[in-house]
């Protein structure tokens, strides 16, 4: 069943983004101390204004000299710990979404490509890093600052107040209305992002096959093209960034002016109303202009992380995506390695009723029933496209079926035994990979601890010893560069002859697809002299390795019969 839940790191930031941490904390603090430093400047003006002379200003510049330091330490550990908080966060969720995707079906559709998955860890988590340093803590600013400033001037002045009550509004107002575009243009650039990751990747791959195609040139075209969308998606967000700045500071230095000339006005006489208790003196007037830009400064930094909201909001969305509706790998949610099943005989399998269908598509299997013995070779037969491959991954518990139940030796396979069940199984897929390395790590990827006399042993029973390439110590490149069709298909009997030490159930898909005649017959027999007491299943559109099994279940055009014979099977 497909999973919606959100990953508990993304919970935690969520929650996170909604309190006021220690270290934002910290920084609004260190902000609302300037309104006591203007109050010191403003009292040692009015003094010397009054005719006391400089002695009326020095307490007040001490006051200021240990207010400045007191902000800087506060806005320096406020920093750290903003930083030092994000980045553990970030880290939780890092790991987090790579075990998420790593837990997601190989079968399932909707699993991110792995360029796509790679820009979500790296480049769209890095997205978030500036969202929580720097915007949170600009918000909380917003938020408390030009609050407590505005009562600071009401007190003095209510008319000034009003102004810098109706200016500030009008920032906001006209952010969200940019910030709404920009979080569009930051999905679209994160979307662009994610496919030219894909897409490189993709090619890179390939890189080898373009190259025997032809078709390098097309490559680059389509990659520029590429780079050139991204390149626009990314000057549509940075322009609607300094959109949102030019508007703040529009309407910042129109709200500072008015109170400016206010103020002006007032201490000449010329506006004698706006103020409880008569006419402002120079010192409240001064402080007065001294806040009057202080009120606007979050604000003005607030439209300067703008857009690390909009990028940090987009990421978000995308890993919250990302792990919704996700197929989940059956038993890749526990916390353990579970301990290997007991060997003993080579275990039966069962399936009553199964059926598997992908999302809202067609049924890949239907009210699927059969029966395998313990140690019996098995063909899953019939065309290209009639389920034998997805029937030999439900077994391998690779992806949960919709309905039904299949027992392994005994043992219901469910997502609280899948983990220990796959412990008694060795897969051959049909297109095994082949990492960049050599070829002793390869085939030791089945089984890190095997020796290199085990290696040797099953490079020489999969028939690679006569390969000069496949010497144990030789590289091969990314994909299997270097190793022909066959020969990667004979690497990856290797593995599955490493992994069988330690497994008596063995899943095969289409061993011999692809390969020439002889070729096919040294993998069948190699194959065969492997399963020799352990459970054997393979799925093939063979028929000379097909009649080679102790037994053939047909699929596909043939299921009517398979429902007679599983049923005669299970009786």
């Amino acid at each position: 069943m497909a999973t919606s839940q959100d990953l508990p790191a993304v919970q935690t930031l969520r929650r996170w983004t909604r309190r006021l941490p220690s270290g934002a904390g910290l920084q609004v603090i260190a902000a609302l101390l300037w309104t006591a430093q203007a109050a010191l400047i403003a009292m040692a003006v009015q003094g010397m204004a009054n005719g006391r002379g400089l002695g009326a200003a020095w307490p007040p510049a001490a006051g200021v000299l240990a207010l400045g330091l007191l902000r800087a330490a506060c806005e320096a550990v406020g920093s750290r710990l903003v930083f030092g908080q994000a980045r553990s966060l970030l880290s939780d969720l890092r790991v987090q979404l790579a075990r998420a995707l790593a837990a997601r079906s190989p079968l399932d559709l909707a699993r991110p490509a792995s360029g796509a998955a790679a820009s979500l860890v790296a480049e769209q988590a890095d997205a978030l890093l500036p969202f929580l340093t720097r915007y949170q803590p600009a918000q909380w600013k917003m938020r408390l600052v030009p609050l407590a400033i505005l009562a600071c001037v009401l007190w003095f002045s209510w008319t000034a107040a009003l102004v810098l009550a109706l200016a500030a509004p009008l920032i906001p107002l006209f952010m969200a209305i940019v910030g709404w575009r920009a979080k569009a243009a930051s999905e679209a650039q994160m979307l662009e992002q994610g496919g030219m990751n894909a897409f490189l990747l993709d090619r890179l791959r390939g890189l080898a096959s373009l190259r025997a195609l032809g078709a390098v040139d097309a490559t680059a075209t389509r990659l520029r093209e590429t780079a050139r969308a991204l390149q626009e998606r990314t000057m549509a967000v940075l322009r609607i960034a300094f959109l949102s700045s030019a508007v703040l500071e529009l309407f910042s230095a129109l709200g500072v002016a008015m109170v400016a000339v206010y103020v002006g006005f007032h201490l000449l006489g010329q506006l004698p109303f706006g103020t409880w208790h008569g006419q402002l003196d120079l010192g409240e007037g001064l402080f007065i202009l001294l806040l009057a830009p202080a009120f606007f400064e979050p604000l003005r930094e607030l439209s300067a992380v703008w857009h690390d909201r909009a990028a940090g909001e987009a990421a978000l969305a995308a890993i919250r995506h990302s792990t919704q509706g996700a197929e989940p790998l059956p038993g890749a949610a526990l916390a353990t390695s579970p301990a290997a099943v007991a060997q003993g005989a080579p275990p039966g399998v069962v399936l009553h009723d199964v059926r598997l269908a992908h999302r809202e598509a067609e049924n890949v299997l239907d009210a699927m029933s059969m029966a395998i013995a313990p140690g019996e070779q098995v063909a899953l037969f019939g065309p290209s496209g009639c389920g034998k491959s997805s029937l030999l991954a439900l077994i391998a518990g690779l992806m949960p079926p919709r309905s039904g139940r299949i027992e392994i030796g005994g043992i219901r396979l469910d997502d609280g035994s899948a983990a220990q069940l796959r412990q008694r199984m060795a897969w051959m897929g049909q297109r095994p990979h082949v990492f960049a390395g050599t070829v002793h790590a390869n085939v030791a990827l089945a089984d890190p601890q095997a020796s290199r006399t085990r290696v040797q042993q099953a490079l020489r029973d999969a028939g690679l010893q006569r390969v000069d390439q496949a010497h144990p110590a030789a590289a091969v490149g990314e994909g299997g560069l270097g190793l022909s069709g066959g020969e990667a298909l004979r690497l990856a009997l290797a593995r599955l002859a490493v992994r069988a030490d330690h497994a008596d159930l063995l899943l095969v898909d289409e061993p011999t697809a692809h390969l020439d005649s002889e070729t096919a017959r040294h993998v069948s027999e190699s194959l065969l002299a492997l399963a020799q007491g352990r459970t054997l299943i393979v799925a093939t559109h063979d028929p000379v390795l097909a009649a080679r099994m102790d037994r053939v279940i047909h699929l596909g055009a043939a299921a009517q019969s398979l429902r007679k014979e599983a049923a005669d099977a299970l009786a």
